[in-house]
């Protein structure tokens, strides 16, 4: 899959994608991994209902590690670099009746940290 981000930081709800890709493959019941490639972007699963919640937690991560704090690293992006490795680049997910198998208000978000860019995000599944 595919995700254009428009912003720096910002989360992406990616659930109806995967649920699609999941329809495509015809895959029931099993087990899906779920992948980001990129070393400043990761994967998060959390409240969807409410978008406050994500501009919520992505206040936080930048109050955690600002874009500018005199970083070492000669890209001037290592403020990324960390937010990434608070998210994490993988979810697994159990796969019911053709669909992921989330909380009432849980949804997939793609996590950018050095955005604007094009990104790929890694779908596989395990029938099972």
């Amino acid at each position: 899959m595919e995700v254009k981000t428009d912003a720096r930081n910002q989360f992406l709800d990616i659930t109806p994608g995967i649920n699609d890709f999941l329809a495509q493959a015809g895959v029931k019941e099993g087990i899906c991994l779920v992948y980001v490639p990129h070393t400043t972007a990761g994967l998060t699963i959390n409240e969807g209902a409410d978008p406050d919640v994500a501009e919520d937690i992505l206040a936080q991560l930048e109050r955690m590690a600002p874009h500018n704090n005199g970083y070492r690293h000669a890209e001037g992006n290592s403020a990324a670099h960390i937010k990434s490795f608070l998210a994490g680049a993988q979810k697994t997910i159990p796969v019911t009746g053709g669909k992921l198998t989330l909380g009432t208000w849980q949804r997939v978000f793609f996590c950018e940290f050095d955005g604007p860019r094009k990104r790929k995000v890694i779908i596989k599944v395990l029938p099972g």
